[in-house]
C-alpha cells in the first residue's frame, strides 16, 4: 500500500485533483500541493474546504512552495513530506525534473502530458522516445511506478482502446479518438487549458495511418460529426500525445485524434499566429529585453480556471473504434458526456479540467491499493482498464458504448510526408 500525495502544479487540472483525492484520502492520506506560487495552492485548499471535500480530517492538507525545474528540492520535498505518490500536474516542461526526482527518491510518479522543452515544438514522433521512455530501464531497476499521460486525452482515451483491443474486437482496423467541447464560457476568447501549451500542439499534425506517421497541415482536414448528446460538431485533424504511444502498444492500421474547433476560434487564432503571437520564439523590445510573444499572449488571456463560474454546455470526448469480432465487420463508440455546470457545483472547476483531473486521482488510488502499483514506467494502455474505467465512473466520468453508432467518416488522408 502507497500512502501520503504531492500534487505538483496548482492550476486548473490540480485543483481538481486536489478535491477528489482529499474526498479519498482515507485511501490516499495526507495530501501536499506544491507550487512556485504558494498562494494559488492555498487557495485550492480553501476550495476543498469549501466544498467540506476533506473526508477523513485526521490527515493533512497542506502547501509548499518549490521551484519543480529544482531537482534537489523536489527530493528534499518528497521525503521531507513523506509522499509515496507523486502526481505531475504542472506545465509539460517539468516532466524530466519532477520523474528524476521520483527515480533518485523511489517514489510513484504521474503525469498528464508529453514532455516539451521550451524550444521545441511538435517533435517527430514517436515523441515519447526523446524523454521519457529513455528511462524506462532505470524505472524498471528501481521498481519504480511511472505512469504516462492519466488524464482524459491521454489517459482514459487510452484505456477504452486497450478495453477494446481486450473485449470488443479481434481485430482493429481504425481508432479515431473525438474530442469536442459544446460548452460556452462567455468570453471574447480564451482557452481551456494552458494557452501556452495549447497553442503549441498547432503546429504540426502527426497521425497514424497504415501503420506510419503521416504529417498534415494544421487545421486542413475536418469532419462534421453526429455526438451522442451534444449533436453535430466539427472537428479537425490534429497531432497528439495519445497517438505516440498508441501506436506502439495498441494493434490497430490507424490511429488518428480529432478535436473541435469553431470558426470564432478557428479565426481569431489564425489572426493571432499571423501577427506572430503563438510563436514561442524570444523577440527583441525596444527597451532591449527579450519575450516570447507567446507568454505575452498567455498573460493576455483569460485564466483557464476563471472560466468555470459562468460555463455552461457538455463535453462529448470518444473513441469511434472500426474492426472485427468473430469475422464480422464492428463499429462502436465509446465516450463519456461532461457538464460544465455539474463540475463546477461539484468542485468548482469547469469540465475541461475535470475531464483531465479525475482520472488522475483515479489511478492514484488504484496505485494506493496495489491494483496499479506495477514498479515499471507504463502507458495508460498498457495497464488493465476495467478497474481504472469503473473506478472513474463512480467518481465522475461514467463510460458508455453505442454498438453501430452514426459512422465516422474520414476522408482519405494523403501524406505530406511520413515517418
Amino acid at each position: 500500500m502507497r500512502k501520503n500525495v504531492l500534487i505538483v502544479g496548482a492550476g486548473g487540472v490540480g485543483h481538481v485533483v486536489a478535491h477528489k483525492c482529499a474526498m479519498n484520502n482515507d485511501v490516499l492520506g495526507d495530501i501536499c500541493i506544491a507550487s512556485r506560487t504558494q498562494q494559488k495552492c492555498d487557495a485550492i485548499i480553501e476550495s476543498v474546504l469549501r466544498k467540506n471535500h476533506l473526508k477523513d480530517s485526521s490527515k493533512k492538507l497542506y502547501s509548499r512552495a518549490v521551484n519543480a525545474m529544482d531537482v534537489p528540492a523536489l527530493v528534499e520535498l518528497i521525503k521531507d513530506t513523506k509522499s509515496e505518490i507523486v502526481i505531475n500536474v504542472g506545465q509539460s516542461y517539468i516532466n524530466m525534473s519532477v520523474l528524476e526526482a521520483c527515480i533518485e527518491t523511489g517514489v510513484v510518479y504521474m503525469d498528464t502530458a508529453i514532455h516539451e522543452e521550451p524550444d521545441k515544438v511538435c517533435e517527430n514522433p514517436p515523441w515519447y522516445a526523446n524523454y521519457e521512455w529513455k528511462r524506462k530501464e532505470r524505472c524498471e531497476e528501481k521498481g519504480i511506478t511511472a505512469i504516462l499521460g492519466i488524464g482524459f486525452d491521454p489517459g482514459v482515451v487510452n484505456a477504452w482502446c486497450a478495453l477494446a483491443q481486450k473485449d470488443y474486437f479481434d481485430t482493429i482496423d481504425t481508432i479515431d479518438i473525438l474530442d469536442v467541447n459544446a460548452g460556452s464560457h462567455g468570453k471574447y476568447f480564451a482557452t481551456n487549458f494552458d494557452p501556452e501549451i495549447n497553442f503549441r500542439e498547432f503546429r504540426k499534425v502527426w497521425s497514424w495511418i497504415d501503420r506510419k506517421w503521416v504529417l498534415q497541415k494544421v487545421h486542413s482536414i475536418r469532419v462534421d460529426y453526429d455526438f451522442p448528446v451534444v449533436g453535430k460538431c466539427p472537428v479537425y485533424l490534429t497531432g497528439h500525445d495519445e497517438l505516440h504511444s498508441l501506436s506502439k502498444n495498441i494493434d490497430a492500421n490507424s490511429i488518428r485524434f480529432w478535436m473541435g474547433f469553431g470558426e470564432h476560434y478557428l479565426n481569431v487564432f489564425s489572426v493571432l499566429t499571423n501577427i506572430g503571437l503563438t510563436s514561442e520564439k524570444p523577440v527583441k523590445i525596444a527597451e532591449g529585453v527579450e519575450i516570447a510573444p507567446l507568454k505575452v499572449l498567455k498573460a493576455l488571456l483569460p485564466d483557464p480556471s476563471s472560466l468555470a463560474p459562468g460555463y455552461v454546455g457538455k463535453t462529448c470526448i470518444g473513441n469511434f473504434i472500426r474492426g472485427t469480432k468473430n469475422n464480422e465487420p464492428r463499429e462502436i463508440f465509446i465516450y463519456n458526456i461532461c457538464d460544465h455546470a455539474e463540475c463546477y457545483e461539484e468542485v468548482e472547476s469547469q469540465a475541461i479540467s475535470y475531464t483531465a483531473g479525475v482520472p488522475v486521482a483515479a489511478a492514484a488510488i488504484l496505485v494506493a491499493r496495489g491494483e496499479w502499483d506495477v514498479k515499471q514506467m507504463v502507458n495508460v494502455e498498457e495497464l488493465e482498464p476495467k478497474p481504472f474505467i469503473d473506478l472513474i465512473s463512480t467518481m465522475g466520468l461514467p463510460t458508455e458504448v453505442l454498438e453501430a453508432p452514426t459512422t465516422f467518416a474520414a476522408p482519405v488522408i494523403e501524406s505530406l510526408e511520413t515517418v
